[in-house]
């Protein structure tokens, strides 16, 4: 059985993603600053080949919009082509090929590193989370009127399910691009707003907002969405019914 490292594993994403490997019998090693057997800073690369020793599947969620995911993919992918690892798993966006905005254009340069890294690659692209929009619409429903931009549509989808696909694709073989992943349903953030109050009991006098710039025009043209992907099972009101607005 080869060892599967995955980077961001204590994240939103990487924490389903360990425990569906762990469940089904898999050596995995979680990467992280505070791991007490194999401490890693992926940006100053510091504690990569040791981490990486024995490891034949990488799987990278890790991930900030903050910055440095450029400098972190390129320790990872020179310390996994030192130690041999046979295949390397990203997960990245919808849309980062189309849209001009500055995290999806580091995610999109990630992609073309792991495309060019030698190393046996495999990249999934999937759509935003449920909490992510449900993080937003809060944001957008605390002033007393709902500010919400125009024209715009979403698919979220489960990260449980985004979860389990990169868990098959681990086990699995190098497979190039693979089909974009989305939730079951494209709504417009009307609907998602609808569900969101019914769930929160915080209803609020909303108004349309249009924005401006090419990255929103990628959005209102649906350049995230993946209409003709996979598709999760998981609606946004279940998702709310769950966890909670």
């Amino acid at each position: 059985m080869t060892t599967i490292l995955v980077t961001g594993g204590t994240g939103k994403l990487g924490r389903p993603l360990v425990a569906r490997l762990r469940e089904d019998g898999q050596d995995v090693r979680v990467l992280s600053r505070r791991d007490p057997h194999h401490p890693v800073d992926l940006r100053k690369g510091q504690g990569l080949d040791a981490a990486l020793a024995g490891v034949g599947t990488v799987v990278h969620c890790a991930s900030s919009p903050m910055g440095g995911d450029a400098e972190a993919a390129g320790n990872l992918l020179a310390a996994a082509g030192r130690a041999g690892v046979e295949h390397l798993v990203y997960i990245s966006i919808v849309g980062v090929d189309q849209i001009p905005y500055p995290y999806y254009r580091v995610k999109h340069q990630v992609e073309r590193m792991v495309e060019e890294s030698g190393i046996g690659w495999t990249v999934l692209r999937a759509t935003q989370f449920h909490d992510l929009v449900r993080s937003v619409l809060r944001a957008l429903g605390r002033p007393p009127v709902m500010l919400l931009p125009k024209g715009l549509q979403d698919q979220p989808v489960a990260v449980e399910e985004v979860a389990g696909r990169l868990a098959e694709l681990a086990l699995g073989g190098p497979a190039g691009r693979v089909a974009d992943l989305g939730g079951p349903e494209v709504r417009d953030l009307e609907s998602l707003a609808d569900a969101w109050e019914a769930a929160s009991g915080r209803g609020r006098k909303r108004v349309g907002v249009p924005l401006a710039g090419r990255a929103y025009r990628a959005f209102r043209e649906g350049k995230h969405l993946a209409p003709g992907g996979d598709k999760g099972v998981v609606t946004f009101e279940e998702f709310l019914a769950e966890r909670g607005a």
